[in-house]
């Protein structure tokens, strides 16, 4: 199944982006009839079934649907668009552990819901992206946290080391839906296709206690936040943190401040040469009046000369040379970063896992390449020395588990967890490189 998208939406596409940027003011008031268009839906299909996840809250899954027939089932979602009777289903919310400690609630919508979102989402974005601020990173086509990680160091490395480490108190969670509308309503005037918009924000949330009792929140009455796990949210997100990033370049707070901004999602950082108060005090003001609150436990000012902060993953601060004492500005992967993969390596090599050996390194292996994408930037090695070195162990001891033998009967295996049995090895040992 081909995720790469037609030619002819992607001329759709390319025209509703070339309008946007070439006329910042015009609004687009004839969109809806492009969402139930058979292709689009098909394409939306596609997308989401590639994305898998698990079901929403009536249980059906991308295998039932194709069982029962795809194609009508596609067909009796264009028709209830076009006849404008769809109406979204309850969200069904589950919570999953933060790195941190504690629980972050995740809203599932069901794959009707998913594959509608998707299509609204394959004609409105190119529109935004043509208003998107530089500095916003995430969820954009060709983008992503590494680019923000990237920039970050440079800046640093360029002098911009006072800091604004900023964190927003549950972002998504708190998105007024009023002033959410009216930032979409800038570009876009179809009555319908806002519709949508606003019945997927107020879409009620099914919860269930640990009895099995479900109840349903939210609703009609919700009058803020936007369902993390819904595909329109991340869209509908940058939308709204690009109101304080074009704020932020239209009043020239980078000339300002002397300060730069880099933006993930509801992550950024403001690096200044000085100012780093001033900026910071502005963003808590803006952000007042967009109804967001910034965590003053976690907002902090750091001088990256004296100091580390994380962002996206990494931690940026002061290094020495081992051979020299010289000092440098660094990007690693965080120690937060090597525990978090360290508990799912755990996790996959657990005592319980009965899967045949293949399947198993073939599991770890997607995990450890994912990991290594991402996090190979800056200075790796002590990171990727770590994993190989605990990677190896747990892999040994999973082994000398399922074979019932003594440890001294394998310990050479922890040479061969690598090149024999086929694990992924962070990097090759060698001596380690200077920054």
């Amino acid at each position: 199944m081909s995720l790469a998208t037609p030619d002819k939406i992607l001329a759709f596409q390319k025209k509703l982006y070339e309008k946007a940027k070439g006329e910042p003011k015009f609004r687009f008031y004839q969109l809806y009839d492009k969402v139930y268009r058979e292709d689009i839906l098909a394409h939306a299909w596609r997308i989401a079934r590639a994305n898998g996840g698990a079901p929403g809250v009536d249980g059906k899954t991308f295998a039932a649907i194709e069982a029962e027939g795809l194609e009508k089932w596609l067909e009796e979602l264009r028709k209830d668009l076009h006849d404008k009777t769809y109406r979204p289903d309850p969200v069904r919310r589950v919570m999953i552990p933060k790195p941190g400690g504690g629980e972050r609630p995740l809203g599932i919508p069901t794959i009707r819901d998913r594959v509608a979102q998707t299509a609204v989402k394959l004609v409105i974005e190119p529109i935004f992206e043509a208003d998107f601020e530089d500095s916003a990173n995430g969820y954009r086509p060709g983008r992503g946290a590494l680019d923000a990680v990237k920039q970050t160091h440079k800046s640093l490395k360029e002098g911009f080391t006072d800091v604004v480490d900023a964190d927003l108190s549950k972002y998504f969670d708190s998105i007024p839906h009023d002033k959410l509308l009216l930032a979409v309503k800038r570009r876009i005037t179809d009555v319908h296709l806002l519709r949508l918009l606003e019945m997927w924000l107020k879409a009620p949330v099914e919860e269930t206690d640990g009895k099995g009792n479900r109840r349903l929140t939210g609703g009609k009455k919700s009058r803020a936040g936007t369902p993390q796990g819904g595909v329109i949210s991340p869209l509908l997100a940058n939308v709204y943190m690009n109101l304080y990033l074009r704020l932020w370049r239209r009043q020239g707070k980078g000339d300002l401040f002397a300060a730069r901004i880099f933006n993930y999602a509801d992550d950024f950082v403001i690096l200044s040469r000085g100012r780093a108060a001033g900026a910071l005090e502005w963003t808590r003001r803006v952000m007042g009046r967009l109804g967001l609150t910034l965590n003053e436990e976690k907002t902090r000012i750091v001088n990256a000369r004296e100091e580390t902060f994380d962002f996206l993953g990494y931690t940026f601060g002061m290094q020495r040379y081992t051979r020299t004492g010289q000092r440098f500005l660094t990007a690693q992967p965080s120690k937060k970063s090597v525990l978090r993969l360290k508990e799912k390596v755990r996790g996959k090599l657990a005592p319980g896992n009965m899967e045949p050996m293949p399947e198993v390194v073939k599991s770890l292996n997607r995990t450890l390449d994912g990991w290594r994408n991402y996090f190979s930037y800056g200075n790796t090695y002590l990171s990727y020395r770590a994993i190989n070195n605990y990677v190896s162990d747990k892999v040994r001891f999973f082994v000398n588990r399922r074979c019932k033998k003594s440890t001294l009967d394998l310990k050479g295996l922890s040479l061969r967890v690598f090149d024999e049995m086929g694990v992924t090895r962070m990097m090759k040992d060698k001596a380690a490189p200077r920054p």
